[in-house]
């Protein structure tokens, strides 16, 4: 852990720490709600090592708390985690060496793994961003959900002590400096305006992948310049002035050496 530390930015590792933060608080809730509902204090323990998804798993236990059955919570969970598909071809290149290691990196995939993981410039930063991230991430989560679990109903009424914003509000600023591009801020906006918009219609975690569809926006490659204007175009013209420009020189020099002999 202290290499994987030493190899990152002091900027990055304050961040990792505020999202570890973060994500106390919502564990602490997590299992607080558990248990208060009336779950046994090993279920939410257990879910929380075994599956490590905290939206997925808020979405279980509340099917499970409203009288639906467990095929159904794990469906809705499956539905949520999903999403970590596409992340997961996104980080693969970090995840190299045994197979023990890659079942690992799967296991600790999370929004926030990916997201540290990306923000990185190059892939040593890129490794040590996901597995310090990832394990960090694992042993707070595991003890905040114990200990939530442990108060079990004193907690009370946790969103009354919002702790249910604090999770999207950490993601949400760790975003903001990928949205300085246009492109990147564009399909950000049109994914999230499918989702806000297919709320009401969809099941909880469909809106989700739907927005993934903004993709499409940001992953549109850059029009042809030469191509939309012709001889004038900028890029046509820097591309040619660039050749003609080697051939003249080539030319010129051929000349030189025959005037020389």
């Amino acid at each position: 852990m202290r290499s994987l530390s030493r190899t990152l930015e002091r900027a990055t590792l304050r961040d990792i720490a505020l999202v570890c933060l973060a994500d106390a608080l919502v564990g602490v809730s997590f299992g607080a709600i558990g248990v208060s509902g009336g779950l046994p204090l090993w279920v939410p323990v257990a879910m929380s090592v075994l599956v490590f998804a905290g939206g997925a798993q808020f979405a279980a236990i509340g099917v499970v708390l409203s009288g639906g059955g467990v095929l159904a919570a794990v469906a809705t969970g499956l539905v949520l985690n999903a999403r970590l598909l596409p992340f997961g071809f996104t980080v693969a290149g970090v995840l190299d060496g045994p197979r023990w290691r890659r079942l690992l990196g799967a296991h600790l995939l999370t929004d926030e793994t990916v997201a540290f993981t990306l923000l990185q410039p190059d892939r040593p930063r890129r490794r040590a961003a996901f597995w310090l991230c990832g394990l960090a991430l694992f042993v707070v989560w595991n003890a905040a959900v114990l200990l939530g679990a442990a108060a079990g109903g004193f907690i009370g009424d946790t969103d009354a002590l919002g702790l249910d914003a604090a999770f999207p509000a950490v993601l949400l600023a760790l975003v903001l400096p990928s949205l300085e591009e246009r492109r990147t801020r564009n399909a950000a906006l049109f994914g999230a305006a499918l989702a806000v918009a297919a709320t009401p219609f969809l099941p909880a975690g469909l809106p989700v992948l739907l927005a993934l569809a903004g993709l499409l926006l940001a992953g549109r490659a850059q029009p042809d310049r030469a191509g939309e204007s012709g001889p004038e175009g900028r890029s046509g013209l820097e591309g040619r002035s660039g050749l003609e420009g080697e051939s003249a020189t080539r030319e010129r020099r051929a000349d030189f050496a025959k005037e020389a002999h």
